[in-house]
C-alpha cells in the first residue's frame, strides 16, 4: 500500500459506499454528502494508490480487479472498525446504522415485514431498508446486508445459516374446485389446470408421499406460466387452477377459506428459510441480531 493511503479512512469508507451502492449518487444518499464529494474521495484515493478502482459509464459503476481486491480487504476492517465505534458508543444492547435486508415479495409481505417491525420497535436507534423482489438479488452488487431466501439454496458457495422450514401445500380455490372437482390421487392432478412458477427449478414435476410408504411422481400440464409469487397466489385466488405454495405465505386464505389445501394426506418435501450473507463480509451487529430474532419468530406456532 503506497504512504498516505494508511491515513484515507474517510477515502475507505466512501470507496465501500460506493461498491456497495453500485454508484456515486446513491452513495453520496446513504453518506450525506454530495456526489461531488464522493467522486473527490475516491479520485484522491485512486491517486494515492495508483491504480484505477472503478469503470465508470454514463449507467453503472463497477469495480476494476483492483477495486474488488481492495473492497474484499477494506470492508470486513470497516465493518469491525464501526462495529466496535457503536459498541463503545452506545453499549452493546443498541443498535444503529442502517440494515438492508431483501427476501421474495409474499414473504416479505406475510412473514418478514410483520417481524421487521417488531424489531426496530426494540431498536429505535437502527434503520430498515426493506427490498421485496421474486428474483436472485446479488446481494454485494446491489448492497444488501442479508437476503431471505426461500426453498432448496442450489448454490453451495453461498454463506448461509438455515432459519426453519415450511410445509409446501397444493392449494386451489373454492370456485375452481366447485368447477373441476376435487383430485383424489395425485396421478388426478395432470387433468388440472397447473400454474407453475418458473422461479423452481422443476416448475411442472412434483414429488408426493402418500400413506404407508407410497410415493407418486407426476407431471403437470402448464397452462399457466408466472415468475413471482405473489402473483402465483393471485392467479390462484381468482381461479386460474391449483399449484403449490408454501405454508408461510398461505396460512390466512387457508384460514380465511379462500383457498383449499387439496390432497392434505399426501406431502411434498418441505423447503428451508435461509438467511443469507454476502461473501467475503464480516456480519454487523444488526445483522446478526435481526437474524437470531427472525429465527424465533419462525419457531413460534402459527
Amino acid at each position: 500500500m503506497k504512504r498516505g493511503v494508511e491515513n484515507n479512512l474517510e477515502g475507505l469508507q466512501v470507496f465501500v459506499a460506493v461498491a456497495e451502492a453500485g454508484g456515486f449518487t446513491a452513495a453520496a444518499e446513504r453518506l450525506g454528502m454530495t456526489k461531488a464529494n464522493v467522486s473527490l474521495q475516491v479520485g484522491r484515493l485512486e491517486t494515492q494508490l495508483g491504480a484505477t478502482l472503478f469503470t465508470r459509464t454514463t449507467r453503472r459503476v463497477k469495480l476494476t480487479e483492483a477495486g474488488q481486491a481492495l473492497y474484499l480487504d477494506a470492508q470486513p476492517a470497516l465493518a469491525a472498525l464501526r462495529d466496535a465505534l457503536l459498541q463503545a458508543g452506545h453499549g452493546a444492547g443498541e443498535l444503529s446504522g442502517v440494515l438492508r435486508l431483501t427476501a421474495p415479495v409474499s414473504h416479505m409481505a406475510e412473514s418478514v415485514a410483520p417481524a421487521a417491525t417488531q424489531f426496530m420497535r426494540q431498536h429505535p436507534g437502527l434503520q430498515l431498508e426493506l427490498h421485496a423482489v421474486d428474483r436472485m438479488v446479488d446481494l454485494v452488487a446491489e448492497g444488501m446486508d442479508l437476503g431471505i431466501r426461500l426453498g432448496m439454496l442450489r448454490d453451495s458457495s453461498l454463506r448461509a445459516l438455515k432459519l426453519g422450514e415450511f410445509a409446501q401445500q397444493l392449494v386451489a380455490s373454492p370456485d375452481y374446485l366447485r368447477e373441476r372437482g376435487h383430485p383424489r390421487h395425485p396421478e388426478d392432478l395432470p387433468a388440472h389446470d397447473w400454474v407453475a412458477l418458473t422461479l423452481l427449478k422443476t416448475p411442472l414435476t412434483w414429488r408426493f408421499a402418500g400413506p404407508n410408504g407410497a410415493e407418486a411422481e407426476v407431471r403437470m400440464r402448464g397452462r399457466m406460466k408466472v415468475d413471482s409469487g405473489a402473483s402465483l397466489r393471485s392467479l390462484l385466488l381468482a381461479g386460474a387452477g391449483m399449484s403449490v405454495l408454501d405454508s408461510l405465505s398461505v396460512q390466512d386464505d387457508l384460514r380465511q377459506g379462500r383457498l383449499i389445501h387439496l390432497l392434505p394426506e399426501w406431502t411434498l418435501p418441505k423447503g428451508g428459510v435461509y438467511a443469507v450473507f454476502p461473501p467475503g463480509r464480516h456480519v454487523p451487529p444488526a445483522v446478526r441480531a435481526f437474524v437470531e430474532f427472525y429465527r424465533v419468530c419462525l419457531s413460534r406456532p402459527v
